[in-house]
């Protein structure tokens, strides 16, 4: 009979890597200088100099010097109005990327890197028994919603890590569901694990 699949994290966690599931669909390339996140804050807010003013706490005239584009007219922010610029753009940022890799996840999938004990619990002294495998393998979208709809309603590393481990056996040993019913998979003493999407 087969079972929950094994799933623990060993010296390895979740949160500690920094390489949870909701922390890697947080990554994304944070615009890289001043410029370029003065330019993110007036498309964040439809061109208008007066509302990132309000938001900079500073006047409509100085966030206009900012940014034009007139000769000799440019004037650039001094350290701690920068600071304040990059820490607006922070808060604004990475919900939007998040939103973007979530529904591309879900879309097309992801791709699980992986270095942990894996294999058939019920498979001892077969070459699918559980042994430290190093795994790369595409996982689908209908995954990336599991794992997201179990993190929105508060599920923790060890639940995701289930999800997790029950999706590779199925992809990786089961050959998406063709052979190798009723066994238990065991997923555990994982070193790493990280995540590509798109």
């Amino acid at each position: 009979m087969g079972g929950a699949p094994q799933a623990d994290q060993g010296r390895w966690t979740w949160e500690r890597s920094r390489r949870g599931w909701s922390a890697r669909c947080a990554l994304g390339p944070f615009p890289p200088d001043t410029e370029t996140r003065l330019r993110f804050l007036l498309a964040a807010h439809q061109g208008s100099t007066r509302q990132v003013a309000a938001v900079l706490e500073v006047s409509q005239r100085t966030v206009q010097r900012w940014v034009t584009k007139e000769p000799g007219a440019r004037r650039s922010p001094g350290p701690a109005q920068i600071q304040v610029i990059e820490e607006a753009v922070s808060a604004r940022w990475q919900p939007r990327v998040r939103a973007r890799r979530q529904t591309r996840a879900e879309a097309e999938g992801f791709v699980l890197h992986t270095r942990a004990r894996f294999g058939f619990a019920d498979a001892a002294r077969s070459s699918d028994d559980p042994r430290v495998r190093r795994i790369t393998q595409r996982l689908s979208g209908e995954v990336a919603r599991e794992l997201f709809a179990a993190r929105d309603a508060g599920a923790g590393e060890q639940q995701q890590m289930v999800i997790l481990a029950r999706a590779l056996g199925h992809a990786y040993f089961r050959d998406g569901g063709r052979r190798a019913h009723g066994l238990k998979i065991a997923f555990t003493d994982v070193e790493f694990a990280d995540f590509s999407i798109g």
